[in-house]
């Protein structure tokens, strides 16, 4: 690509005007005008095959990075700059998609451990992919998207913060966070446990605890000690040793 992507910038040579002969120009004279004009037309021909070879190599790489369901739906065209503009606006729509997702994700991203610098390069990444867009995040807005984002751990660090009239730059947040949370990882033993217990409770009504006790079976109603019988609540042996048990099995 590094020999053939010039064409992307570069337009296709433009050929130079034929020459007519005028009905007053003498022999010598067009003779003259057909010398002058030879370089030009030579000089088009070698650049115009350069640039052919180019654009037909360039357009052959792109073709080949598109997935075949969509390469038959953008209309073809002879130069690459071209064929990269109908794709563009084929999928404006597209990037109007992608840009709400960088949105609600950027919004949403919660620090969850892993290192606060990988944090906080992430979601600065993800600002990135905006501007290109018209929707630039400022610095400002970034670092308190940042804060809003770190758990509860951070949270005397970031009243430190917005008490301050200092404004830090995004290289100063990244340097004081991990500070902090180095510090945080010493007054913790080493660790930081960043991830938060969400199983739900089973909390359960006393009327929904008692019908539950109607359906348990009638030997579980009742506390059981070690080597009793759960026929004749006798202690030292166990129901299939039960002799009351056997006979009143046996009348059944």
């Amino acid at each position: 690509m590094g020999e053939v992507d010039w064409v992307l910038t570069t337009p296709c040579p433009v050929e130079p005007v034929e020459l007519i002969k005028g009905e007053n120009e003498s022999d010598a004279d067009w003779q003259k005008s057909q010398r002058d004009n030879a370089p030009l037309v030579m000089s088009y021909d070698i650049e115009q095959k350069k640039w052919s070879l180019a654009n037909k190599k360039c357009l052959a790489v792109v073709k080949n990075t598109i997935e075949p369901t969509i390469l038959g739906s953008i209309p073809e065209c002879d130069a690459v700059s071209e064929y990269l503009e109908r794709i563009k606006s084929q999928f404006t729509g597209f990037s109007k998609t992608y840009a709400t997702q960088l949105i609600k994700q950027l919004v949403t991203e919660r620090y969850h451990g892993g290192g606060v610098r990988d944090h906080i390069l992430r979601m600065s990444n993800m600002a990135s992919k905006l501007k290109p867009m018209d929707l630039g995040i400022t610095d400002d807005f970034l670092v308190h998207l940042v804060m809003a984002s770190l758990p509860k751990q951070f949270d005397n660090f970031i009243i430190n913060y917005n008490i301050s009239l200092e404004k830090w730059n995004f290289e100063k947040l990244i340097a004081n966070y991990v500070q902090e949370e180095e510090r945080i990882k010493e007054s913790n033993g080493g660790s930081i446990n960043y991830v938060k217990d969400n199983k739900k409770k089973n909390h359960k009504s006393p009327t929904s605890k008692a019908k539950q006790s109607q359906h348990l079976p009638q030997q579980q109603q009742f506390a059981v000690e070690k080597d009793q019988c759960l026929h004749c609540k006798k202690i030292g042996h166990y129901k299939k040793d039960c002799i009351p048990f056997d006979e009143d099995y046996a009348k059944k």
